[in-house]
């Protein structure tokens, strides 16, 4: 047994990821959303709390004409501040991790998605 290792960590230092339960019931608002830049995927979660880069957020993401909820553990890859330019949702882009759930994830996405995919209109995200 090994006890007072720094590597082993405590609650303390691992504080729980931040839950948050996310329903997109529209592809319009599914498509701003959606962060498809990143490998594995992504959405945009609107949100006026303080958040830091990097930091753990679980998120119940549920998809239009879906009734299945989608558990994402994921990180915050980037953040939209309060009073940002070009009047922009502040919220934060939570990054999929690189597993099987967010690949399929990633692919239910874009099946719902279908045509919206190739749109130049603009959206919340990058």
């Amino acid at each position: 047994m090994n006890t007072g290792s720094p590597a082993g960590g405590d609650a303390a230092s691992h504080p729980r990821p931040t839950v948050i339960q996310l329903s997109i019931k529209e592809k319009g608002a599914l498509y701003a959303a959606y962060i498809p830049l990143f490998t594995e995927g992504g959405i945009f979660v609107p949100s006026s709390r303080q958040y830091t880069l990097g930091q753990d957020v679980y998120v119940l993401l549920t998809l239009p004409e879906d009734p299945q909820r989608y558990p994402v553990a994921g990180k915050v890859a980037w953040i939209t501040p309060a009073g940002a330019t070009g009047s922009r949702t502040p919220g934060i882009g939570v990054r999929f991790p690189a597993d099987d759930k967010s690949r399929a994830l990633r692919a239910r996405i874009e099946e719902i998605l279908g045509a919206h995919l190739a749109s130049d209109r603009p959206t919340q995200t990058l």
